[in-house]
């Protein structure tokens, strides 16, 4: 179990050295105890006291990389159940997957595909993580050549899954200063699997029948030197993967089970259902997740609700206030108020996009909130646009002083010309309407 504070401050030197950073080893034990502060910052501990606090303070779930640069992602380092107690910080990477046994031309397809597709939503690009490479040819140098091709056209992390130590090095010796993630080592294989991971620097899954058996291998894999490790479930339906990752996660989170503190794999082409399994490792705690090639139409609702999950529920999306241009708007462009809740900005944006006409959006800063939210929290009022107004410096880009405000926002009609000295027009509530009203009212 986790120590708190109080405990961890008692097997503390006590020496107030500020050597870690900290005024004092109580505020030093408090950001142990809540994990913003490492052990090793503490020069004076004693193997003792560090092999106690060690396991209490460090991250339930180990955070562990797949791969280098600028895609390359990271999972683990959870810290909650549910997402509504905080949030979740590291979203699973969702891999496509390929065989050795593919020609040439259909792996450069998936390849291109997963470096090249993206959806671009609520300001953010959504993308495939990476490529999974599937060893069923019957000779191992086929595992090398389909690697080939991948590092040939892009840098993206792979997922190498073989039960062949032989293949597994084949492919190693061609991206294994990469860190791809191997999967995965058993009972039967793990000493060699070990060895490979350690001498290449990569992280390791580890698949075993029963949990159980799980943690009998990791206690076997981290004593050969591997640390960076991913629990391959294999679950036989996502009913079966929803049951055993639940289960790892809360006896990670608890500590009564340390040994399980390690991110989930979960391969879905093994699946009946592999949507439902899709489904359930996005909201079910799976930190990589492999897939078959989706269609673009369900690689982009996968995307959509990771991003949903991933989101903080306490903290809503939104954008930075300023003065955004619909297209290239001159002098006599109307300007239009909005709130910087993402949803509303970018539905907004969309409909004055196609109405072709430039324009002005000024966005507010209403913390996130919604045109309604806002104003029953004070959040919009007369003061705020007139200030945005001034500071993004709106009269400087347009002749007019005319101000369209939404619909929803007509009750502060009144007070923003009076603190503005703008003319406010209310716009319609529906952003659908905007076209057809900016084409009837709006006269610069």
């Amino acid at each position: 179990m986790a120590l708190k504070a109080l405990d961890i401050y008692k097997l503390l030197p006590k020496k107030n050295c500020k050597e870690c950073g900290v005024p004092t080893c109580l505020t030093f034990a408090m950001k142990l105890a809540s994990g913003k502060a490492d052990l090793d910052l503490c020069p004076y501990l004693d193997e003792t006291a560090r092999s106690m606090l060690g396991a209490s303070t460090r991250p339930p779930i180990r955070k562990v990389k797949v791969g280098v640069g600028e895609r390359s992602f990271t999972i683990g380092d959870e810290t909650v159940f549910y997402r509504h107690e905080k949030t979740f910080y590291h979203q699973p990477g969702i891999v496509f997957s390929i065989t050795d046994e593919m020609d040439e031309a259909s792996i450069r397809a998936v390849v291109e595909r997963v470096r090249d597709e993206k959806l671009t939503r609520v300001g953010a690009d959504l993308v495939i993580n990476g490529i999974a490479v599937v060893h069923t040819a019957a000779d191992p140098a086929a595992y090398g050549r389909a690697v080939a091709v991948i590092e040939e056209l892009a840098d993206l992390p792979e997922v190498l899954i073989t039960t062949d130590p032989v293949a597994l090095e084949a492919a190693l010796v061609l991206c294994g200063g990469f860190r791809p993630l191997i999967a995965s080592a058993t009972a039967d294989n793990y000493q060699a699997f070990a060895a490979l991971a350690k001498k290449y620097g990569c992280p390791l899954a580890i698949s075993a029948p029963d949990l159980a058996a799980m943690k009998d291998l990791v206690g076997k894999v981290t004593a050969a030197g591997v640390e960076n490790l991913v629990l391959d479930l294999a679950p036989a339906s996502p009913g079966a993967f929803i049951v055993t990752s639940s289960l790892v996660r809360q006896q990670s989170l608890a500590r009564t089970v340390p040994e399980l503190g390690y991110p989930v794999l979960y391969n879905t082409c093994k699946s009946s259902s592999p949507d439902a399994a899709i489904v359930a490792g996005i909201l079910k705690y799976a930190g990589v997740i492999v897939t078959a090639p989706l269609s673009k139409a369900e690689t982009f609702a996968a995307l959509t609700l990771r991003q949903n999950i991933y989101t903080d529920p306490q903290k809503p999306i939104q954008m930075n206030p300023g003065l955004y241009r619909i297209g290239s708007p001159g002098t006599d462009a109307p300007v239009l108020m909005t709130v910087n809740f993402s949803l509303t900005f970018f539905t907004l944006q969309g409909y004055l996009e196609g109405t072709r006409m430039p324009c002005f959006m000024l966005v507010v800063d209403t913390e996130g909130q919604s045109v309604l939210t806002a104003i029953a929290a004070g959040k919009l009022n007369e003061t705020l646009v007139r200030d945005s107004i001034k500071k993004f410096d709106v009269e400087s880009q347009v002749t007019h002083r005319k101000v369209i405000i939404p619909g929803y926002a007509s009750p502060l009609s009144g007070a923003i010309e009076d603190a503005s000295g703008w003319k406010v027009l209310v716009g319609p509530r529906d952003a659908a309407e905007i076209g057809e009203y900016l084409e009837k009212e709006w006269k610069a």
